[in-house]
Parts: structure tokens; C-alpha cells; sequence
């Protein structure tokens, strides 16, 4: 074992530094070798520290495998914590944040709203049901397009156009799902990703309906009516959701809407049916389990919550281009639920706060910002395979699954 461990560590630090060197060092006229091999050496050390980490586990007696690591420990503790706690103290930590950040946090947090949501919606794909898909981006496009030509065009608002975005969506996720359902592993992918840049290059293409590459803008901001009275008597007053805090608090109960959503469809008896099309699609079907219908409720469900998201973000910037919608933007929102952990709705909220936020708090190392980006994905990949926070059945699983591989070792 720590032959194979040497091994790796050798091979991960040549690789490192055909990696790291000449994007560090070389400067337009000279070649700086202090200051690359330091970056160098801080990554080489980190190896050799998760290599001697191992090696100390390797070395312990089975009475100590036997034992409960500190991050069960953690977990457990948590555990004991009632989840209606938790939930309120985050809520309440989201509440207050535009009280105490200033517009450019604000807007950060906007946008890691934004991406929980698409998140979470993915999560219903890929989490539950088990399906790969990477054109997820096109929904929200649709979502955004949808409001955008409602409103400039006839002069619908926000809250009226927004069941238009949402149907549109969950009828173009039938749509691609459908010729799919047969396709596994990397045909759904390719299918999926071809869909989804289809419906860019439409956006892109069709000028006289989405003005091609300029894109569309103006559309009015989302307003509320409420009650009041004005000259002794009882009128409607309208409230225009413009500034970032009114837009982020706008965001912020969208989320906390598609989490309460998504939470009871994952403890209801349709999520089961996904998690059992998931883990043998076969054996559900042979169960009587609709395998065709539920995966293009999946679908459908999943494309419904990308169009919320967005419909609000063509409200918030007044503002879309084919551009927003790309193909990385897709793998973005996939990253986030792998990283958080496949299922996991607690996990898929941790994920896309780091992601869309830790880029922005480095932003000012421009240059290496992605690299970072990069080896923070592969770093977690490896250490922590299940995700951030596995979900439950996963978690079980994956205890079962180890369980078994220590048995079959000795």
C-alpha cells in the first residue's frame, strides 16, 4: 500500500509541475523560478501531507477502523441537532446578510441564489432519477427568453409571465427527455448536451424573435401591489422590486420555495420511485414501477425550476443574450451537484455557495483563479468521493459498500 502511495505522489507531483511551472513562471521576457517552484512546493506539500495522513491510518490496529473518525463524530453531533434549528438559523443568516454586506456582496449572493436554484432543480435529474443530463442551461434560457418576448412584445408582467416560462420549459423538457429514455451513461449525455446547444443556437440564430446575438432588453422590473391608504380611503400601491436588496430577498424565498419543493418530492413516494429507477432501472420497471413516465416527470420538473430561475434573471438585469446560456454554464450547474453530493439537497446548497462565491472572493488573483478552481474540483473528488454532505441513502450505501470491501480483503 504505501509503495502504490509513493507512486502516486511521485506521478501527481510530476504532474504538477509540467502543470504549474510554465504557467507560473514564464513571464514575457524571462522565466521566474522562485516564485514558481513556491507555488509548486505548497501544492507537493500538500500531497506529501495526505500522503502521510494515510500512512498513519494504514499503520493503526483494527480495534482502531473499528472507531468512529472525528468527521462521524461531527456529523453525528450535528445529527442530534433538530433540522427545524438549523434551517431557521440559516434563514435567518440569509435574512439579515444584505443588512450588513454592501452591493457588490449583495449581488455575489445573488447569483449563488440563483445557481442553488438551478442546482436543486438539476438534483431531481441527475440526483434522484439518475440521469446525465449537460443542455440543463437550456431551460433556463427558455425561463428567461419566455418572460423577455412576453413582456416586450404584449406587455405581460413578471408574475403573469412567469406560469408561461414555467410550462414552456417543463413542455421543452418532455420534449428532449423523451427521445432519451432509452439512452444510458454517455449517449444520454451527448444527446443532451446536442439538445441543449440547439436551443442556444436558435436563440442565437432566430433575429425577428430574440434579436440573435444583440439579445433583448428592457423588460420591466417585477412589481407587488399592496394596500394602503391614500386621501382617506383605501387604494392599491405598487412597490417596484429594483434595488439588490428587494431582488435578493425576491431570490432568496424563490429558493427557499424550490428547496420546500424539492424536499417533499424527495420524501414522497414519486422520489423513491427515481432513487429505485436510479439504482436498477430494470428491476424497477420489472416492480411496476412507470420507469417512461417518471423520467419525463424528472425531466419536466427539472426544467420547470431552471425557467424560474430564469425568468428572475432577465427581470434582475432587464437584460438576455444567447451568450448567458453556454455550454460551460451547464457544467457549472452539474459540478455543483456532484460536488454537493449526488441527492443531497443540504449538499447542492454548500456546493453552489462555493463555487459561485469563492471565485469572486479570489477574483483579484485573475490569473489563477480558474487553476484554483480546478484543483479545489479534483482535490474534493477525490478526498470526499460522495460529495460535501452524501445524502442519507447514499451515505448508507456507500458504509454498506466499504463494509463489504473490508470483508472481501480479509
Amino acid at each position: 500500500m504505501i509503495r502504490q502511495e509513493i507512486k502516486k505522489l511521485a506521478v501527481y507531483s510530476v504532474f504538477l509541475a509540467i502543470l504549474i511551472l510554465p504557467m507560473v513562471g514564464f513571464r514575457t521576457t524571462h522565466f521566474e523560478a522562485g516564485r514558481a517552484f513556491k507555488v509548486l512546493g505548497l501544492f507537493i506539500a500538500i500531497l506529501v501531507a495526505n500522503f502521510v495522513a494515510k500512512v498513519v491510518r494504514s499503520r493503526r490496529g483494527e480495534d482502531q477502523l473499528q472507531k468512529v473518525s472525528l468527521g462521524d463524530r461531527i456529523s453525528l453531533r450535528f445529527a442530534e441537532i433538530p433540522k427545524i434549528y438549523t434551517l431557521g438559523l440559516l434563514v435567518a443568516v440569509a435574512a439579515v446578510f444584505p443588512l450588513l454586506a454592501d452591493n457588490y456582496m449583495i449581488d455575489v449572493g445573488i447569483t449563488c441564489l440563483i445557481y442553488v436554484t438551478l442546482g436543486l432543480g438539476l438534483n431531481i435529474v441527475v440526483g434522484l432519477c439518475g440521469l446525465l443530463d449537460l443542455g440543463y442551461i437550456a431551460f433556463y434560457a427558455v425561463g428567461a427568453y419566455t418572460y423577455a418576448l412576453l413582456n416586450l412584445r404584449f406587455g405581460v408582467s413578471f408574475w403573469a409571465a412567469l406560469p408561461a416560462g414555467v410550462l414552456m420549459g417543463m413542455f421543452l423538457g418532455c420534449v428532449i427527455g423523451y427521445p432519451t429514455l432509452k439512452m444510458r451513461g454517455d449517449y444520454l449525455a451527448i444527446v443532451t448536451m446536442g439538445f441543449g446547444e440547439i436551443i442556444r443556437l436558435v436563440l442565437n440564430n432566430w433575429d425577428k424573435l430574440t434579436a440573435g446575438p444583440n439579445g433583448l432588453f428592457g423588460m420591466q422590473k417585477p412589481t407587488l401591489y399592496y394596500p394602503g391608504f391614500h386621501d382617506g380611503g383605501l387604494h392599491l400601491s405598487v412597490y417596484s422590486i429594483k434595488t439588490l436588496p428587494a431582488l435578493y430577498y425576491m431570490i432568496l424565498i424563490i429558493a427557499l420555495l424550490t428547496l420546500v419543493g424539492i424536499r417533499r418530492l424527495n420524501d414522497s413516494r414519486i422520489g423513491r420511485a427515481w432513487v429505485a429507477v436510479r439504482e436498477d432501472e430494470t428491476a424497477a420497471e420489472l416492480s411496476g414501477v412507470p420507469t417512461t413516465w417518471l423520467k419525463l416527470l424528472a425531466y419536466a420538473l427539472g426544467a420547470g425550476f431552471a425557467a424560474v430561475a430564469g425568468a428572475f434573471f432577465a427581470a434582475k438585469l432587464s437584460y438576455v443574450n444567447p451568450n448567458f446560456f453556454i455550454f460551460m454554464e451547464s457544467c457549472i450547474v452539474l459540478c455543483i451537484v456532484v460536488l454537493g453530493g449526488s441527492g443531497s439537497i443540504p449538499g447542492v446548497i454548500v456546493a453552489g455557495f462555493i463555487l459561485i462565491a469563492v471565485p469572486e472572493i479570489f477574483r483579484e488573483l485573475q490569473n489563477y483563479r480558474m487553476l484554483a478552481f480546478g484543483a479545489i474540483m479534483a482535490i474534493m473528488m477525490v478526498l470526499k468521493p460522495d460529495g460535501l454532505i452524501p445524502a442519507r441513502r447514499r451515505r448508507v450505501q456507500m458504509a454498506e459498500r466499504r463494509q463489504l470491501a473490508g470483508e472481501s480483503n480479509e
